[in-house]
């Protein structure tokens, strides 16, 4: 069988509207790798805004990934515009479709539309290409006679340590091989995925409160050794939602990967890690921890259920420069509530951690479609949602690349939340300078 899966051109999404490159398209590369293991020919086609139009005759499937809500209308202007044999299985997946199935199945016009991770389920949906019989198929929905059917999504897998590699070939080695991501150092790297999934409920974040999957140590090792080889690598960053949940299974990769004398970096919350886990990564090679620290208010921690607190906060900075690893803080500003003196409680917090960070990027909030804020909108005041009376159909604005967009409370609200960013912001590139 002949498949295209097409996907958008992955930015930054902190630096959405620049363009900048940031990792490989996970899903699409781990689904090509499947399809092609089982015998198929796969070909994978980047759509971009300035160029959403692809000739896909002669494919016998074709399959949409939808990376997220503020590449929907790219990627639905691709399924517009292209040209697609009539007898062609149109199938859509990925973050926004997860939420959104129905609106996604009639948008797209597609034959089926999958939830979650469809790694096990992405052949079965193939094998049904001509008769449409996706009744057996688990987390899937589709039209049949009129009507839209759908199938209850199976529990995930906990390891997913024997999925093959992703088929990061397919790709330009430009769009994944790198030289400037890697804890603001120029090291030739490339970005992996060792996890999926984070069980923390935070109200801001599409990714909360999913089981999370694991890789082990040997297959994390296989994956880092066939990028030394093939690409020459010296580096890596781990993408995963929160890298460091389980311990054990921190440990297990540490161990396994500490002789390839790689220097790498992962994102963590703060109240996952502890001194003795630290020094363990050091050892095997980390450079930086990026923290989701996202204020220095502890009545904004609880407003987004992040459920931190400063002290936490502080311990794991300290506890990571003891270990000799780079801490890194992400800061969010304009969750509903922020103000003036919820601010001036994040610049008190960083400027008492001074140069224990070595580095502090900051976004403004956006109420991310699929996360609890988002389908909460009455409650928290939003507009400009899907759900709101004022939706003009832009889904691409919701980047989180210096959006100052009007979300939510009064004009003298959004006035003073202006002019609290506007302070935390100079504090920040004052102090550590323009963060990438």
């Amino acid at each position: 069988m002949n498949v295209a899966l097409l996907y958008p051109e992955v930015y930054d999404m902190a630096r959405f509207k620049e363009g900048r490159k940031e990792f490989p398209p996970f899903g699409v590369l781990y689904l090509a790798a499947a399809i092609r293991d089982a015998g198929h020919h796969v070909e994978i086609h980047k759509v971009t805004k300035s160029d959403p139009v692809h000739d896909l005759i002669g494919y016998d499937a074709i399959g949409f990934s939808l990376a997220s809500s503020a590449t929907y209308g790219i990627m639905l202007a691709a399924r517009r515009q292209a040209q697609i044999d009539d007898d062609a299985l149109v199938m859509v997946g990925g973050v926004h479709a997860n939420f959104y199935l129905g609106d996604t199945l009639r948008d797209f016009a597609a034959d089926i539309v999958s939830t979650g991770e469809s790694d096990e389920t992405i052949l079965q949906i193939l094998d049904h290409r001509h008769d449409h019989q996706f009744a057996s198929i688990p987390g899937v929905m589709w039209t049949e006679n009129g009507a839209v059917r759908s199938t209850r999504a199976l529990p995930v897998s906990k390891d997913i340590s024997h999925l093959p590699l992703p088929a990061r070939d397919l790709l330009d080695v430009d769009d994944f091989v790198m030289t400037d991501r890697l804890a603001g150092r120029e090291v030739r790297m490339a970005h992996t995925m060792f996890s999926r999934g984070c069980p923390f409920p935070c109200s801001f974040c599409a990714a909360g409160r999913t089981r999370i999957q694991y890789r082990n140590g040997d297959s994390a090792r296989r994956e880092l050794e066939h990028l030394v080889a093939q690409y020459d690598v010296a580096g890596f960053a781990i993408v995963d939602d929160n890298f460091i949940v389980n311990k054990v299974r921190v440990r297990d990769i540490c161990t396994k990967i500490a002789d390839l004398d790689l220097r790498w970096s992962a994102l963590s919350r703060v109240d996952t890690v502890d001194a003795a886990l630290l020094k363990d990564m050091a050892a095997s090679g980390c450079i930086e921890v990026k923290f989701g620290v996202e204020s220095g208010s502890e009545q904004l921690l609880r407003a987004m259920r992040k459920n931190t607190t400063r002290e936490q906060i502080t311990k794991a900075v300290r506890w990571s420069v003891d270990a000799g690893i780079g801490a890194k803080a992400f800061i969010i500003h304009g969750y509903p509530g922020e103000n003036l003196a919820t601010t001036h409680d994040t610049i008190d917090l960083l400027d008492k951690l001074g140069d224990e960070l070595a580095r502090v990027s900051l976004f403004r909030f956006v109420p991310l479609p699929g996360t609890q804020v988002y389908e909460n909108s009455l409650e928290f005041g939003l507009r400009g949602t899907h759900r709101s009376s004022d939706w003009d159909g832009d889904w691409e604005k919701f980047h989180i690349h210096h959006n100052d967009r009007h979300w939510w409370g009064s004009e003298r609200d959004f006035a003073e939340l202006q002019a609290a960013y506007a302070e935390l912001e100079t504090f920040i590139e004052e102090r550590w300078g323009l963060q990438k």
